[in-house]
């Protein structure tokens, strides 16, 4: 059940690490690679691509220290549901290149299976088990989506899972688009990730217990930033990268709690939106939640189209921030992000508009707000770090009397999603004005025509105080910076002033002969894994609208 903030605890959560352990685990560089733990046994898997039809076969790679491993599958959703079981499959150790985070693992297949005629859309978790040298069993986990059949889909949810940001933020095998072992010294992030490698650990299952991005502690002053997360990460072995994506913290809370709630959902990648865009046209609702940073300009092609021809569109997700290219048939994903305008080839010779940097970047010329809209440079941070600790954990409301918010028992000023902190870790927003006490787009902020603001909160990008030294601080004013170059054209203190204090938003509007309604917020989905009752009401509303409920 939802926590009050006055219930919050007034001391970090201990993991039993030392002081530089902690910073460790927030500075230092560590990930999953084969080998990592051959003392007592590995075993490793990935699938050759993210997702399948009915019928279709799966290819998995797989790595072992152990001569044969067994097999389960399960459908996550709103039950489990075992599907399949074998045991006593062949394996056997494979090498990988250094950087098979960059080129992929390159493994033999290790085993093939046929996806059942009977297998409904969704999720499906693989567990592989092995013997491991000291005895004790070894195990991994993977996920592969089944997608749903072609045909209209009258009544029936399609959620595209946020597969890109998954890519991006993987940290097996070094690098990712934010940290690695790329570059001459080794130590740069990696503008080209494979998905020929697993995922990492805590991207497909977490225990209950791992701690989420944004802070669940009363924050005393001038108490320098801590991150619970990645010290649990750290304690725990998991991924650095655990609670910032993936199905486990994202994706499968909203799966689950729509179909708890009755609502016939089906499961797609993002790929399917780059590759086969199609797959929108039989759906009246198409939903994307969570963290969901990284798409593709065909992704958006896909979703401004079908909004357009009448199709409705619930982001209840924050953080629309990066273009990226897929390549190598969709195996690679590119985005030089900071480093776009020094290192990426379109911008010596190519469509620079396709340039793998902020959508808000002027020479791409498609602001995110044109699709969602919302911007993420106009949002980001909310609740953790020094950015927002003790802020508001929900959403302020300012447009009670908007059908998304009927039942509610909502009133003006009131915070929609506080107790089940809703509002964080990243948002989005829009350059707004107050007129009347109601907030309203500025005319240069870029949003659609029509577009009505319903709730709005404060975010940062500089992690910001008088009293806490610059160098404790993990976040910095480096987002600052760029968001400041990025618009501007340069990234000096006077225009990051004019960017550093940024806002998450929940807007509606119409498109051509289709609708969209955005919560600008990562963790709106911890509203619906806390059954916070009112954000559960709100979804309802806007899942029953789209599907021609009400």
């Amino acid at each position: 059940m939802p926590v009050a903030m006055t219930d919050l605890p007034t001391e970090f959560p201990d993991f039993g690490l030392t002081l530089h352990q902690r910073r460790q685990a927030v500075r230092g560089l560590y990930w999953e690679w084969p080998g990592m733990d051959s003392e007592h046994g590995e075993i490793w898997c990935y699938s050759d691509r993210f997702s399948y039809r009915r019928g279709e076969t799966v290819t998995l790679h797989v790595s072992s220290t152990a001569s044969s491993f067994s097999m389960a599958i399960v459908r996550d959703g709103g039950i489990e549901t075992k599907m399949s079981e074998k045991a006593g499959i062949a394996a056997r150790w494979q090498d990988t290149p250094d950087q098979c985070s960059v080129l992929g693992c390159g493994w033999d297949a290790s085993f093939e299976f046929r996806v059942g005629d009977d297998w409904p859309s969704g999720a499906y978790r693989v567990t592989l088990t092995a013997d491991g040298r000291d005895g004790k069993p070894v195990r991994c986990h993977h996920l592969f989506i089944v997608t749903p059949q072609p045909g209209k889909k009258r009544g029936r949810v399609l959620q595209v899972a946020a597969t890109s940001t998954w890519l991006a933020y993987s940290t097996w095998g070094g690098s990712n688009h934010y940290e690695g072992i790329t570059g001459p010294n080794r130590d740069q992030y990696a503008p080209m990730v494979s998905t020929q490698r697993p995922w990492c650990r805590g991207f497909v299952v977490l225990p209950k217990e791992a701690p989420r991005v944004p802070l669940e502690v009363a924050v005393a002053p001038k108490t320098v930033p801590r991150y619970p997360h990645m010290e649990w990460a750290f304690a725990t072995g998991h991924s650095k990268k655990y609670a910032s994506s993936g199905w486990a913290s994202y994706d499968s809370h909203f799966f689950r709690f729509a179909e708890r709630a009755a609502y016939a959902v089906d499961l797609a990648s993002q790929h399917e939106l780059h590759f086969s865009p199609e797959i929108l046209d039989g759906y009246d609702c198409v939903v994307f939640v969570g963290h969901d940073e990284y798409w593709t300009w065909e992704m958006r092609d896909a979703v401004d189209a079908y909004v357009e021809r009448g199709g409705h569109a619930a982001r209840f997700a924050g953080n629309f921030m990066w273009q990226t290219r897929l390549e190598d048939e969709g195996r690679r994903q590119v985005c030089y992000k900071y480093r776009a305008r020094a290192e990426d080839p379109v911008y010596r010779g190519g469509d620079v508009t396709r340039a793998t940097n902020s959508w808000e970047a002027p020479e791409i010329g498609r602001p995110g707000a044109t699709t969602f809209g919302l911007n993420a440079t106009r949002g980001i941070y909310a609740g953790w770090g020094g950015c927002a600790p003790r802020g508001v954990r929900g959403f302020p409301v300012y447009r009670p009397e908007h059908w998304a918010f009927a039942g509610t028992g909502i009133y003006y000023g009131d915070l929609l999603g506080a107790d089940s902190h809703v509002y964080g870790y990243e948002v989005d927003g829009l350059d707004h004005e107050i007129h009347g006490g109601l907030p309203y787009p500025t005319p240069d902020s870029g949003a659609p025509d029509g577009l009505e603001i319903l709730a709005v909160g404060m975010a940062a990008q500089v992690e910001e105080s008088a009293d806490i030294p610059f160098e404790h601080q993990f976040l910095g004013d480096e987002d600052g910076r760029f968001t400041a170059e990025t618009l501007f054209g340069e990234a000096s203190d006077a225009n990051l002033d004019k960017v550093k204090r940024g806002n998450g938003m929940i807007v509606n509007f119409r498109r051509g002969k289709g609708e969209v309604f955005h919560a600008g917020s990562c963790e709106w989905v911890a509203g619906l894994l806390r059954q916070d009752a009112m954000v559960e009401r709100v979804t309802r509303n806007v899942l029953d609208r789209y599907l021609g409920k009400s």
